[in-house]
C-alpha cells in the first residue's frame, strides 16, 4: 500500500533532540546493536542490504529501549505505586527487566496465546504476568481498567512520546554506523519503532526512504494510512504475532502520515520463508515480527528504485520466538525439499 506522496515534513510530537536525550540514558545500560551485511539479500536486490539486529539488544527485542526510556522518567511516587502494560511479549519483557533495574513492581497484562517463551522470560524478570483476552487489543483493554482501579502508571507499548524516542535511538544508530543509508525497513504494529526511527532519519537527511511492513492478517497501520484516518484491521493470526496490533496509536499514526513514505504487506508463508533464510543464510534467529523487513525483500514487494545500487538496511527487531514455531518452519521447509 504506497500512499500519494512522499514525506519529509518533520514532526514535533517527538523531537530529534528527545531522541539524542535518550539516546545518553539508554546507553548506561542497553546495547548498541550490529550492523551487518547480508550478502545473499544484496545479491538478490542489486545492492547492499545490511541488517541492524536488534535482537541482540537486553531482552532480545528493541523494545527494551524505549521501556527504559519511558520508566527513568517516572516520578518517585508513580515508581512507588508500581506500573502496569500490555503486550505480547517483547514489550513485556523490557518492561520487566527496567523494573527488576530500577527496583519498581511491574504488572504484564499479555493476552492468552501469547508465546510462551516470552511469558517464562517476562516472570524471569520478576514482573507479575497476568493473561487475559484473545489477542492485544482486548490484553490493552484490561490493562486500562486495572491501572484505574489500582492507581498504577501505564507504561504503553507505543503510543508514547518517551518511548517513541526510545526507539528511534535505533535511527541515530543507523547513522552512525553506516552515514549514507539510502532505504530503511521496518517492521510496524502499533508504530512506535518506526515513528522514533523515521524521526530520527528524517530530522537528519529527509531524503532517506522510509518503508513500513505488516503482515496481511493484521496491519492497522496499513490499513489506516490508506484510509487517511485511524482505522481497525485484523483477520487473524499471524507469524508476526509482536506486530499484530489492530489498531495503530493516536500518537503514532500521525508521526507515520507524516514520515513515512510507504507500506507493504507480506503473506504468512513469506514470513516463515524469511525467518528460515536468515537461520540458515546469516544464523541469525529472527521472530515472525523480526523477520518481515526481510520477507518485503524476498518477495519482491519493494520498488527496485529504492534497491539496486542503494544502500539498504532491513531492522531485525527481535528474536523472541517459541522453538515450537522454529521447529515447525524447519520441518515445513525440509519436507519440501
Amino acid at each position: 500500500m504506497k500512499k500519494p506522496t512522499p514525506k519529509t515534513a518533520t514532526t514535533q510530537t517527538v523531537t530529534l533532540q528527545d531522541i539524542k536525550t535518550a539516546s545518553q540514558l539508554i546507553h548506561q545500560v542497553g546495547r548498541t546493536t550490529p550492523l551487518i551485511q547480508s550478502m545473499f539479500l544484496s545479491k538478490q536486490i542489486q545492492g547492499q542490504v545490511f541488517l541492524k539486529l536488534e535482537n541482540m539488544q537486553l531482552t532480545g527485542s528493541f523494545k527494551f529501549r524505549g521501556s527504559f526510556n519511558k520508566i527513568q522518567q517516572l516520578s518517585k511516587q508513580q515508581r512507588q505505586k508500581g506500573i502496569i502494560t500490555a503486550s505480547a511479549g517483547n514489550h513485556a519483557q523490557g518492561v520487566a527487566l527496567t523494573a527488576q533495574l530500577l527496583g519498581i513492581k511491574a504488572v504484564v497484562v499479555m493476552p492468552n496465546g501469547a508465546p510462551l517463551a516470552k511469558q517464562a522470560a517476562t516472570k524471569s524478570y520478576g514482573a507479575q504476568v497476568v493473561l487475559h483476552g484473545d489477542n492485544f487489543d482486548e490484553a490493552r483493554a484490561f490493562m486500562e481498567a486495572k491501572a484505574a482501579q489500582d492507581g498504577i502508571t501505564i507504561v504503553d507499548p507505543y503510543n508514547d512520546p518517551a518511548v517513541i524516542a526510545g526507539q528511534g535511538t535505533i535511527g541515530l544508530e543507523l547513522l552512525n554506523q553506516l552515514p549514507h543509508v539510502d532505504t530503511v525497513i521496518v517492521p510496524v504494529g502499533g508504530g512506535g519503532l518506526i515513528a522514533g526511527v523515521a524521526t530520527a532519519l528524517k530530522a537528519v537527511n529527509p531524503a532517506v526512504h522510509i518503508i513500513g511492513v505488516q503482515s496481511q492478517r493484521v496491519h492497522g497501520m496499513a490499513a489506516s494510512l490508506h484510509k487517511g484516518e485511524i482505522t481497525k484491521q485484523s483477520s487473524g493470526h499471524t507469524l508476526a504475532d509482536g506486530t499484530a496490533v489492530a489498531v495503530p496509536g493516536s500518537i503514532t499514526f500521525p508521526i507515520a502520515q507524516q514520515l513515512v513514505d510507504e507500506m507493504v504487506l507480506v503473506d504468512e508463508t513469506e514470513i516463515a520463508q524469511a525467518m528460515k533464510d536468515l537461520m540458515q543464510r546469516t544464523k541469525i534467529i529472527a521472530e515472525g515480527s523480526g523477520a518481515l523487513p526481510a520477507a518485503a525483500l524476498e518477495a519482491g514487494k519493494i520498488d527496485q528504485k529504492w534497491l539496486k545500487d542503494k544502500q539498504v538496511v532491513a531492522l531485525v527487531s527481535g528474536g523472541n520466538v517459541d522453538l515450537k514455531n522454529v521447529a515447525e518452519i524447519i520441518e515445513h521447509f525440509s519436507a519440501k525439499n
